[in-house]
């Protein structure tokens, strides 16, 4: 049978250029320590290919694994052969989102009999080493695995099932000659030991991991700056005219930066030069989402009230931190920047680091978003993407996928957006639909009500080097392009050279940058809408889905019967509004004979008209309107009561589809 090789997408490798060569004055050795020895992140990569074996529809389709068509490359006496590697290299990553029932199998080397065995989902399951906890995980609706398997001449992966669905695997090989030790099982000592070491890291998230960021017993000091920041103003937090890195970076108070305006700038520089490395709004450089804190992973995040970042950011000559403040309105901002800083100089095989944040509001029709196109030699170590739809209520933008052209070729094709960040499944309960922070993955959020939703990803072992170019992209929508949305991102990289950036690498106005609120927000009762409370007594809540025509209609039955225990029945829902203001509530729901009629009240007093949900023959309401309300950021309890119903209706019962908010000032 003809040998199929695939090359694949491109990920940062776990094992270093500066490793020590051997008494033969042979090429250095790989070293799986580097994927807790931040210390070499800025590190430029030495390899021959990079990539990851996806299930991604070829055909520019939607059919990511569904239907399991484009997820294996042949069948085996052993199973599915689902990717297939020459090395020397290592698997560096492991992603699925829906693992099917049956065995995988690892095969080293050409070996007739797998290494690796087990039930495919005990393969995330934390209880069998090396696949141990915070290097696997099964959060936010994806499996994953950071376990690094290396190999001398090969690695197959089998699945011996029927089918197989939705998967990213990612590894790297190295030049012919490059010693790499094949995976031994059971694994030990010097694999083991850096292992443990990388999960004590990974489970550090949150704390000061600065000295994972310099060599073993290297001094950091921490230097202190409060400044008051006033409207118009810059400040500078750190400034050195000494060669160095900075390893760490803390700013207080968190939410002195948050909310919508985005408007006030962190910039770093190094070496004397006129342009920005990072020009970023603090929140966003910090994984805020839509304005509010929310990451909390290894390299950033926030935590107690306190932004970090550790990220080794090394300079030759010199170095400078500012704040930036674009506010024309509001007080003086009191803060606080500790900042750690290494005597080592940036060294000669090291990129210095950028943070490159950009926007479209609205993305182009036909052409994916870009997180990052620049010419050069570096590596993308993360990404941040906020995502808002211009159709609130659905976030069906979330099934483009990502791609990656490293140096003229596409290497790096995924599966889907939530699937970028280590997640699956979005708008499904327990799964990506809501804030889940991991030490190198998370969703930011997800509302669906609001068209909203965003993720983060870092990429110690699976980042994207490139020795000449990148054009980092992600599609929104399932195909073509074709949702309008509002995207917002920041990409973490490391760049040889100054890189050719959007305007310099600096941001466009402040007015620009704002986070806009939706104006129109639908909620769907049928499907996760919380419910604060409903009667006391004798009332029913289910949810059903009914064909009508060509379309299937979810909603929520309400069914009330004898009178409640203090006074009429009722159903409270808790909607979380994007900003103050007064909104008009309308509801679409689904008529029947067996309907009520109901209306909208607010502290034990009706608002508007009520609306009679009565109809001879079920079918689909247009808007009916309940009455305004004013309303503030975030939840509030939105109560609906029953008043009564027609005569000719047998039942006093509320069928919601929809319950939309119109913010009219």
């Amino acid at each position: 049978m003809k040998r199929c090789i695939i090359v694949v997408a491109g990920v940062l490798s776990l094992f270093s250029t500066r490793a020590i060569a051997d008494s033969t004055g042979a090429k250095p050795i790989p070293r799986i320590e580097d994927l807790y020895r931040l210390d070499l992140l800025p590190q430029l990569r030495q390899f021959e290919s990079i990539g990851c074996k996806a299930s991604y529809d070829p055909t520019g389709g939607n059919d990511d694994g569904f239907s399991g068509k484009y997820s294996v490359i042949r069948k085996e006496k052993a199973g599915l052969v689902v990717a297939e590697f020459e090395g020397p290299g290592v698997v560096t990553r492991i992603h699925m989102s829906q693992p099917t029932q049956g065995i995988i199998k690892f095969f080293f080397d050409g070996e007739e009999t797998p290494r690796i065995q087990m039930p495919l989902f005990e393969l995330f399951s934390g209880k069998h080493a090396p696949f141990l906890r915070p290097l696997i995980g099964t959060e936010a609706g994806g499996r994953y695995s950071y376990v690094p398997l290396p190999f001398r001449k090969s690695c197959k992966i089998v699945i011996d099932t029927k089918v197989v669905h939705f998967f990213q695997i990612n590894h790297a090989k190295y030049p012919k000659g490059t010693k790499i030790a094949t995976y031994e099982q059971p694994a030990k000592g010097d694999y083991l030991r850096a292992l443990d070491n990388a999960r004590k890291l990974l489970g550090s998230a949150g704390t000061d991991i600065s000295s994972y960021l310099v060599p073993k017993d290297t001094p950091i000091t921490t230097q202190t700056r409060r400044e008051s920041l006033g409207l118009g103003k810059t400040v500078t937090l750190f400034e050195t005219s000494k060669p160095g890195r900075i390893v760490g970076l803390r700013l207080t108070p968190a939410h002195a930066f948050a909310g919508s305006d985005r408007d006030v700038l962190i910039k770093m520089y190094w070496d004397g030069n006129t342009k920005p490395a990072v020009c970023c709004p603090v929140g966003d450089f910090f994984g805020y989402s839509f304005g509010e804190p929310a990451g909390r992973s290894l390299l950033l995040g926030t935590a107690g009230g306190v932004n970090y970042a550790y990220f080794p950011m090394p300079y030759e000559r010199s170095a400078r931190i500012e704040l930036v403040s674009e506010r024309k309105t509001g007080l003086t901002i009191q803060v606080e920047a500790e900042v750690e800083v290494a005597p080592i100089a940036k060294a000669a095989d090291e990129g210095r680091f950028y943070a490159h944040w950009r926007r479209e509001n609205p993305t182009t029709r036909g052409v994916p978003y870009t997180f990052l196109k620049t010419t050069g030699q570096g590596h993308v170590v993360g990404v941040i993407l906020q995502a808002q739809g211009l159709h609130v209520g659905s976030t069906g933008f979330f099934e483009g996928d990502d791609l990656a052209v490293i140096d003229g070729k596409p290497v790096a094709h995924g599966t889907g957006s939530e699937e970028t960040f280590n997640g699956g499944w979005y708008d499904v309960p327990g799964r990506w639909e809501d804030r889940v922070s991991l030490p190198l993955s998370g969703c930011l959020e997800y509302k669906k009500y609001l068209g909203r939703t965003g993720g983060y990803r870092w990429m110690i072992a699976d980042a994207y080097p490139y020795r000449k170019s990148i054009d980092f992209t992600i599609e929104h929508g399932p195909e073509g392009n074709r949702s309008a949305t509002d995207y917002t991102s920041v990409t973490y990289f490391y760049s040889l050279n100054l890189p050719a950036l959007d305007n310099d690498n600096s941001v466009p106005p402040a007015p620009e940058r704002r986070v806009i609120p939706p104006k129109r927000i639908v909620f769907s009762p049928g499907w996760s809408v919380p419910i604060r409370t409903f009667s006391l007594h004798d009332a029913t809540l289910s949810k059903k889905s009914k064909k009508m025509g060509d379309q299937l209609v979810r909603y929520l039955d309400f069914s009330p019967k004898t009178p409640d225990t203090f006074g009429r029945h009722h159903i409270s829902f808790l909607c979380d509004m994007p900003a103050d203001g007064r909104y008009r509530v309308s509801l679409k729901a689904l008529l029947g004979p067996d309907q009520g009629t109901y209306q909208l009240y607010l502290h034990d007093r009706p608002i508007g008209k009520p609306v009679d949900l009565y109809a001879p023959e079920p079918r689909v309401s247009k808007l009916l309107p309940l009455g305004e309300l004013d309303l503030l950021h975030g939840d509030n309890p939105v109560f609906i009561v029953l008043t009564g119903k027609a005569k000719q209706s047998t039942g006093h019962g509320l069928n919601a589809i929809e319950l939309v908010f119109k913010r009219e000032k």
